[in-house]
């Protein structure tokens, strides 16, 4: 005899295990595809950062480069800079010695020709009239009554010899020397009296040793 059971049976959960395994792996793969992304991009940002940093270091590499080259001629420039200076001051030497003892030339000129005088601060030589009127020269000299016999120049220090009438032309020449901008430091060296053998006038020698300026 054959039995037919109609009641309905029980399902197991066996029946879903598949389904919600499906799921777990789908947001495994979910997770691990985010990660990979994320580290993409991390990557990606840091070798940007890695290409920007290579370039500034290979800029500032050559800038290096560029001092070294620089530094490394910085010697053989001073040599360089140091014979042009020398070249200069000779050359500067060269001009003064040609130009300088032919404008003390002409001051003496000056100083001893007639209505004329040296070469003065207008500003000093007001204020020197103003203080005291015998401390500039005097413009009705005779300058007839002084020449000059020998000119010695050594290192700007000059030695000028002559004859003079008496000693109030040495004295005026002195004080026209020390007024001049191209004389100072002006000293009456000892001197004596001649007298002439043409003119048998009495005259003193002198001697005057100054310095110039040029």
């Amino acid at each position: 005899m054959i039995r037919i059971n109609l009641l309905p049976q029980k399902r197991t959960g066996r029946g879903h295990a598949p389904e919600v395994s499906q799921k777990w792996l789908l947001f495994v793969l979910i997770a691990v595809l985010l990660e990979l992304v994320g580290l993409f991009l991390f990557h990606q940002v840091k070798t940007d950062e890695l290409t920007e940093q290579t370039q500034k270091n290979n800029e500032l590499s050559a800038k290096i480069n560029e001092i070294k080259a620089l530094v490394a001629n910085h010697e053989e420039i001073k040599k360089t800079l140091a014979v042009l200076r020398q070249r200069e001051d000779a050359i500067a030497k060269l001009q003064a010695g040609r130009s300088g003892p032919t404008a003390i030339l002409l001051e003496l000129s000056r100083i001893l020709t007639q209505g004329r005088g040296p070469t003065v601060d207008q500003d000093r030589l007001a204020a020197l009239k103003k203080d005291n009127p015998l401390a500039v020269f005097s413009p009705s000299w005779d300058t007839r009554r002084t020449w000059l016999t020998a000119y010695h120049e050594t290192d700007r220090t000059v030695r000028i010899e002559g004859y003079a009438r008496d000693g109030n032309d040495v004295s005026e020449l002195a004080q026209r020397l020390r007024l001049s901008l191209y004389f100072y430091e002006i000293t009456i060296l000892p001197g004596k009296k001649e007298t002439d053998k043409d003119t048998k006038l009495d005259l003193v020698k002198f001697a005057l040793q100054l310095k110039v300026r040029y």
